[in-house]
């Protein structure tokens, strides 16, 4: 039987760097457990690679306090390791005059986080990005970059067995518990200390396992994106966003250009029947039935929730997403944009109890397991320092 001081599932990028960060505190002996061959499988490798800059949360929550702590610290690690790092910043602009209230919200909020901002008119939003299109005022995010997403998982992972401290096992997924310390695993029983649970989507089952967040529940949204034609990159300098509905978790359809110069244009959030279903039909099996049931919930007592399930799902048609991006830009054709081949799921957390989704992280210890819930945008982001708040809080 394999003995650890901690068992962590799943080799995300919150697993990875709470690792790292026990690591630096002398922990002596971890094992991270991880159902695919590799690492950036799913959100973790499928994210746009932005690392916000604590903009869009409300001051009293986890996201709020971690995510520009978390961007600084994300940016020196690039710095350290020589990873890919541009410095591009981001204009989030008003598609009309309604969304002014909620940028100077944004603005606001903004500075009570700690970022540094500024509101633009339209000639100095015209001076930082010459395509994007405002309604008299934008707001200009200096501390917002772009990185190499996989290629610092890469990096995480060999800061780990360079240790000779971590033992990451792949193709191992969690798969029952023996005992309240005994875990069982394709490697056969493994007896740990202290249970790190990382799994992204599937932590919800995890936390299942030891009776713990039985009112919560997972429900993925798919993210499909389009890319602007490479001769067509040039019309966006960086990133440009519009103002989000603060009611829901999502930022909508906007423009990034990578750290390859490629622009992509997305994510959609359209409700998917599974958590790993990136086609039309691959990834849906027998949960699709316990998904679909949720979601009809949700319909029904959430009006945020019903509101992206009626706009959302038109976004599959061409015309519809190229209509949600050109609100953003001045020019913009239907032909400069093709499907990309690129899709991620972002697993959002849901209250069976209170019927509404979860807006912060959420983080469950009880006795010798900790369960990370909701680890969402921007938990990439925040990870560096998301990894301290745990050991500080819950592992010390």
């Amino acid at each position: 039987m394999k003995e650890t001081d901690y068992l962590i599932v799943g080799a995300g990028i919150v697993g990875l760097t709470i690792a790292r960060e026990l690591l630096e505190r002398g922990a002596e002996k971890i094992i991270i457990l991880e159902k695919e061959e590799g690492l950036g499988f799913h959100a973790s490798g499928r994210n746009s690679g932005v690392l916000h800059a604590g903009i869009y949360y409300p001051p009293n929550t986890l996201k709020a306090q971690l995510c520009l702590k978390g961007n600084l610290l994300m940016q020196e690690y690039c710095l350290q390791k020589n990873l890919p790092l541009m410095r591009a910043g981001k204009v989030i602009v008003a598609r009309d005059e309604s969304e002014l209230p909620t940028l100077l919200q944004l603005h606001d909020r903004a500075i009570e986080n700690g970022a540094k901002v500024d509101l633009l008119d339209e000639q100095q939003l015209a001076e930082k990005e010459p395509n994007a299109k405002t309604y008299k005022k934008a707001l200009y995010s200096h501390y917002t970059a772009m990185v190499d997403n996989k290629a610092i998982l890469n990096a995480l992972q060999q800061d780990l067995l360079q240790s000779v401290r971590v033992q990451l096992l792949f193709g191992s997924p969690l798969q029952s518990l023996k005992d309240e310390f005994t875990a069982i695993t394709p490697q056969g029983p493994i007896r740990f200390k202290q249970f790190i649970n990382t799994a992204g989507a599937y932590a919800d089952r995890v936390a299942h396992h030891f009776g713990i967040a039985k009112d919560y529940y997972f429900i993925p949204f798919k993210g499909i994106y389009h890319k602007l034609a490479a001769s067509k990159s040039h019309l966006v300098n960086g990133n440009i966003y519009p103002v989000p509905n603060l009611g829901n978790p999502f930022l909508g359809v906007h423009f990034t250009k990578n750290i390859h110069g490629d622009v992509y244009v997305g994510p959609t959030a359209i409700p998917a029947f599974g958590r790993e279903n990136y086609g039309l039909l691959k990834g849906i099996d027998k949960e699709i039935f316990n998904i679909i049931k949720n979601e009809i919930i949700l319909y029904i007592f959430n009006p945020e929730f019903r509101k992206v399930t009626m706009d959302e799902p038109k976004k599959y048609v061409s015309r519809y997403f190229f209509r949600d991006a050109k609100r953003l830009v001045k020019a913009l054709e239907p032909d400069w944009m093709v499907r990309a081949p690129k899709v991620g799921i972002r697993p959002q957390l849901i209250s069976l109890k209170d019927k509404k989704l979860m807006m912060d992280f959420l983080v469950v210890k009880e006795r010798h397991s900790l369960h990370i819930l909701n680890a969402i945008s921007p938990a990439f982001t925040s990870s560096l320092a998301f990894a301290k708040h745990i050991v500080d809080n819950y592992l010390s």
